[in-house]
């Protein structure tokens, strides 16, 4: 568990940087044999990209940096319970783990709404561990919307 919440924090800290673009806070990390390959947080605003997701943005970069598409070896770690999208890329990439701090209720597609992460019907699962660093994850967002309101 030591490792994961090092690894969180990074995200963390991504997903902060996010928060300070104006940008819905929620930050991921791809960690390959022990060492941070790939780093983002949210940008759709910033790129008027609808897939520019935090978890997505890092899978394509982790992509680039082992100069492949399966991710095989992989642990994907981010903030907040990946969408649909984000867990069906997962599986086409074959990653290996998802770690996630807080749950998505309304959206999580890893074990909350949706469980694309076992589904016996899809070519590839993956092990989830949620709730790392939930509280800590979840307030980012919190203070994110908090402050929106006040704005507007």
């Amino acid at each position: 568990m030591h490792n994961d919440e090092q690894y969180m924090q990074i995200a963390l800290d991504e997903a902060r940087i996010a928060a300070e673009e104006g940008e819905v806070p929620i930050g991921a990390v791809v960690v390959h044999d022990g060492e941070v390959i790939a780093r983002a947080h949210n940008r759709r605003e910033t790129d008027a990209d609808p897939s520019a997701h935090a978890e997505f943005r890092a899978m394509l970069e982790a992509a680039r940096a082992l100069g492949r598409w399966r991710l095989t070896g992989c642990t994907v770690y981010v903030t907040v319970e990946p969408c649909l999208m984000c867990a069906g890329l997962m599986v086409n990439a074959r990653i290996d783990r998802c770690v996630y701090g807080a749950a998505d209720p309304k959206g999580g597609a890893v074990g909350t709404l949706f469980d694309v992460s076992d589904d016996p019907r899809l070519n590839h699962s993956f092990r989830v561990t949620p709730g790392v660093y939930a509280d800590e994850c979840a307030q980012v967002m919190r203070d994110f919307f908090k402050a929106r309101r006040k704005r507007a």
